[in-house]
């Protein structure tokens, strides 16, 4: 019997992997059998804490690299360094994200260029890097981004217009890239609560706005990143969102 011929794993990289929401996706995609670039910026001892965990299920299958994604010119490094280690890229998920909240009154432009540079400018920079080994290898970005791009959260204008922002370049990267990158989006919903404690009320609030009346979980978010990885083929410039229906509340 002849030995099949071998397929080397897919590659992703993904941003702000060390918690939270990308700490899922990578797991998720590491399962279904990619190698993974887990970048962060200041959660070293998470990140390496999780590419240990991953690479004893299969070894030599996830790095960790560290980037500040507001220094434009290391954006560049950031992407080779994912693409030397195997080889290659098939996907990135632009997952990084500052939020926090900037009152009109109180909003300041540091903060402005926190939100914009995390939430918009990197995934648009990181695109840009990206491209020729994602074109190579017929690939796809995913950007994570939020029912709050297509509705406002109050108390948070700059982030909801990052956002919106992310929104437009998922559709516009779409038909820049094609035909041979695809290019989606990922809005999440009640998934995590904010690192800011909510009261049980407030909470409850939000959970009653959605047509499912739960909370979503971080899992969710990974499984509906893998789809338009892995399944997905005919589907670019979209935007899903995991939200249980709460986009349906006026």
């Amino acid at each position: 019997m002849s030995d099949a011929p071998h397929t080397p794993p897919q590659v992703a990289l993904v941003t702000g992997a060390a918690h939270r929401i990308g700490a899922a996706v990578a797991r998720h995609l590491h399962a279904r059998g990619m190698n993974i670039a887990l970048h962060y910026r200041a959660s070293k001892t998470e990140a390496e804490a999780l590419a240990l965990a991953l690479n004893l299920q299969r070894p030599d299958s996830v790095i960790t690299i560290a980037g500040d994604l507001l220094d434009t010119p290391a954006l560049n490094t950031i992407v080779t360094r994912a693409e030397a280690q195997w080889g290659r890229l098939d996907a990135l998920v632009n997952n990084a994200s500052s939020f926090y909240p900037t009152p009109v009154d109180d909003a300041t432009e540091t903060q402005w260029d926190d939100l914009m540079g995390t939430n918009l400018k990197a995934p648009f920079f990181l695109a840009q890097a990206a491209r020729p080994f994602l074109k190579r290898q017929q690939g796809c970005i995913v950007n994570i981004i939020d029912i709050h791009a297509q509705k406002p959260m109050k108390g948070f204008p700059i982030y909801s217009m990052a956002k919106a922002g992310l929104q437009m370049l998922t559709m516009s990267l779409a038909r820049e890239l094609g035909p041979e990158i695809r290019v989606n989006g990922v809005a999440p919903g009640a998934i995590l609560w904010p690192q800011e404690a909510l009261d049980s009320d407030m909470k409850a609030q939000i959970i009653d706005r959605t047509a499912l009346k739960r909370q979503g979980s971080a899992e969710e978010i990974a499984r509906a990143v893998y789809f338009m990885i892995h399944d997905a083929n005919y589907i670019s410039g979209q935007v899903l969102n995991v939200d249980g229906g709460r986009t349906l509340n006026h």
